[in-house]
């Protein structure tokens, strides 16, 4: 049982392999198809569902991260390695599974433009300042005072490569059309400048569970369930992208009470 957390941390790595494996064949590609009885048959094949599937496994692999903490408190068990995997599984599913999410995005902003043969790298390259943002989150977080028990510093890199990874649900749904939004490249590179900036910043968010059982610490995560379950009678999966905005504006209004404290 004490190996648990660290299995559930590379449970959380591997799911953010086959994210990346998933995102890197979402590319239109054309196929063809032998028929027992004639010619083969040729078609394209599109890569949206690719795209879809890798932000579920993002999902899956926030959901082992989350678990390997819990499991790790309950069981006791705690070590320099176990701490050093989890940045490490962190880095690859929330920095470079997201970034690769958003070179994709640019690429199909591009391909959508006049100019396409002239698309560079160049103009693609700014999605993986999400992955060196992560990595510089991840580094501050690992010394970083131990007496954030109810909030981090900076959106965490779970929740920023949560958000990006709903971008795609985003554009499988297109709630009133907002995921054509991102067949611009320039809203692109703004949610890139952004999701960088909420890691690096000085911002309190609270952490989803609470350090209290009592209402100075739940009510702004009430409002994030209670909006979110509302919301998704109306726009299904695709409130996600939403909810993570509404948890951006709640860290902006909400002082948790260790603030208060220091603020005092």
């Amino acid at each position: 049982m004490k190996h648990l957390p660290n299995l559930l941390t590379l449970g959380n790595l591997f799911c953010g392999c086959i994210a990346i494996a998933y995102i890197m064949t979402a590319l239109p590609y054309y196929t063809f198809k032998v028929n027992q009885f004639g010619p083969p048959t040729y078609e394209w094949v599109y890569g949206v569902q690719q795209m879809y599937l890798g932000s579920i496994f993002i999902g899956i692999a926030a959901v082992c991260d989350l678990l390997d903490g819990f499991t790790a408190r309950a069981l006791k068990v705690f070590s320099p390695i176990g701490k050093d995997l989890d940045s490490l599984a962190d880095m690859v599913s929330f920095g470079v599974a997201p970034s690769m999410i958003l070179f994709q995005l640019l690429w199909d902003a591009g391909m959508g433009e006049k100019n396409v043969f002239d698309v560079s790298m160049i103009s693609m390259a700014p999605a993986f300042l999400v992955a060196c943002f992560a990595a510089l989150r991840l580094a501050k977080y690992n010394i970083a005072p131990g007496d954030q028990k109810s909030y981090f510093i900076g959106m965490p890199s779970p929740a920023a490569g949560m958000f990006v990874a709903t971008l795609p649900i985003l554009i499988w749904y297109n709630p009133l059309h907002t995921g054509e939004l991102l067949k611009n490249r320039w809203v692109i590179y703004a949610v890139i400048a952004l999701v960088c900036w909420l890691m690096v910043s000085g911002i309190h968010f609270f952490k989803l569970i609470p350090a209290a059982w009592n209402m100075g610490h739940l009510w702004p995560r009430a409002v994030l369930l209670l909006a979110g379950i509302a919301g998704s009678f109306f726009l299904g999966w695709a409130v996600l992208p939403f909810v993570f905005l509404l948890y951006v504006l709640l860290a902006l209004v909400y002082k948790t009470p260790e603030t208060k404290n220091q603020l005092n």
